[in-house]
């Protein structure tokens, strides 16, 4: 079973991990990765108050799914699910989910390394920061860029 989901709402990995794996004895390996929003990220930087994720609708879901198809051409995948939510988030809420699961570690966690590192590059999202001395977009990270190109 292979899922993308955007949404506003919620979710649980532990839960999404389980429907991932339900009814399947093929599956030796399952790596859940769930990011979140955070406080700050440098020290002695204003907090977070809140974060403003807007996607591209269709396009969003059409990029994170050329991307699950891309990590299932390069290792045995039995499964994968990636959500990533849009909306306002306050620090501690879940932003984005992915769940790979192959017959061996190996496949799944690397999978799941190569979807996050090009989640954060090519998927249509843009993030605003609410501080608390105002709110901005967020750029682009050099370090996002460089860990995506390491998978060629």
């Amino acid at each position: 079973m292979f899922t993308v989901r955007i949404q506003a709402q919620d979710f649980d990995a532990a839960t999404e991990a389980a429907a991932l794996a339900r009814g399947r004895t093929d599956i030796g390996a399952i790596v859940t990765f769930a990011g979140l929003c955070r406080a700050q990220d440098a020290p002695g930087g204003a907090p977070l108050i809140a974060l403003t994720l807007e996607h591209y609708p269709g396009m969003a879901e059409e990029e994170i799914g050329r991307l699950v198809e891309q990590a299932r051409a390069r290792w045995p995948l039995i499964g994968a699910t990636v959500i990533h939510r849009y909306g306002r988030m306050v620090p501690g809420d879940n932003i984005v989910l992915v769940v790979t699961a192959s017959a061996h570690r190996a496949a799944a966690f690397e999978a799941a390394q190569f979807l996050m590192d090009w989640l954060k590059t090519s998927a249509p999202f843009w993030k605003m920061e609410e501080r608390d001395d105002g709110t901005g977009w967020i750029a682009a990270k050099d370090e996002d860029d460089e860990a995506a190109e390491r998978w060629g």
